[in-house]
């Protein structure tokens, strides 16, 4: 006979029933156990604990006790060298206590320099300033801000770092290509950009060292087998939908770019000014 119990005083269960309904709940506090163990034994904490040092941590593995190590001798650090010199910066440290710019390079300069700043402003500067300098390049003309013009008298001033620092870290509208250019191919271009400015300004043979053979343009086109137009002046592109401002006189017109158009003057209507109407007489007026 089955032995029955009385479960809650409602239902009669057997003991058999009863011993397999406990297994079940053992069997599944056992898979919620085993669960448990394995998410435990899945968040270990080797990502956490690394064996790393510590800033300014004491340490017994070295000698000294110190876990920042010292630089390896005859070594600099990837980034930081000599970041403070000219070669780097441009600037030099003034009297006043300012940063000051030079008209100077870091190195001689040869025609390999020169060769080498050529090549550079042709393939990053001629797209707006054109391949002489006078800020009519090829993107300009299709819209985009005007350059500077690096023929005229304000550029023409400024020491030869500028340039260089301008390349370094942007001017305005012009981005910065310190990434595009080496240091050395920096001062290249800026050493390319003063030659550029002698060529496009009225020099005299006064200007070129003694002994040294000079060649005309018609010379070098004839040599180059180009047609005797070549030699010619060209004629620039014809006004664009962006309009320069008008040459300022005090900062001299040397090689200043014909296609840009004075700036039209903007004119505002007068309008006069509404008449206003008299209120109305009210009763006993």
């Amino acid at each position: 006979m089955a032995i029955l119990h009385k479960v809650q005083g409602l239902k009669y269960v057997s003991l058999a029933q009863t011993r397999m309904t406990g297994g079940k709940r053992q069997f599944a506090a056992l898979a919620v156990v085993s669960l448990a163990m394995l998410g435990v034994a899945g968040c270990r904490q080797d990502m956490h604990d690394q064996p790393k040092m510590d800033p300014q941590r004491g340490s017994v593995i070295f000698a000294d006790h110190r876990s920042a190590r010292p630089q390896v001798p005859n070594t600099v650090a990837r980034g930081i060298q000599d970041e403070d010199s000219y070669f780097y910066t441009g600037v030099v440290q003034g009297a006043n206590g300012y940063k000051e710019e030079k008209d100077a390079l870091p190195f001689p300069v040869t025609m390999t320099v020169l060769e080498k700043g050529q090549e550079r402003f042709n393939i990053y500067c001629t797209p707006c300033h054109s391949r002489v300098g006078n800020g009519a390049g090829a993107i300009v003309m299709r819209g985009y801000k005007p350059a500077a013009n690096l023929n005229d008298q304000v550029r023409r001033s400024q020491p030869l770092s500028h340039y260089f620092y301008v390349m370094s870290h942007g001017y305005g509208a012009m981005p910065d290509y310190s990434a595009q250019l080496t240091p050395d191919e920096r001062w290249a271009v800026a050493a390319y950009i003063r030659a550029l400015q002698l060529s496009q300004s009225e020099g005299t043979m006064k200007d070129v060292p003694s002994g040294t053979k000079v060649d005309t343009l018609k010379d070098i086109a004839a040599a180059k087998g180009e047609p005797a137009s070549f030699a010619e002046p060209w004629d620039l592109p014809g006004p664009t939908a962006i309009q320069a401002y008008p040459p300022v006189a005090s900062e001299g017109t040397p090689a200043m770019n014909k296609g840009y158009p004075a700036d039209p003057e903007i004119k505002v209507p007068h309008t006069a000014a509404p008449a206003t109407a008299k209120p109305a007489a009210g009763p006993g007026k």
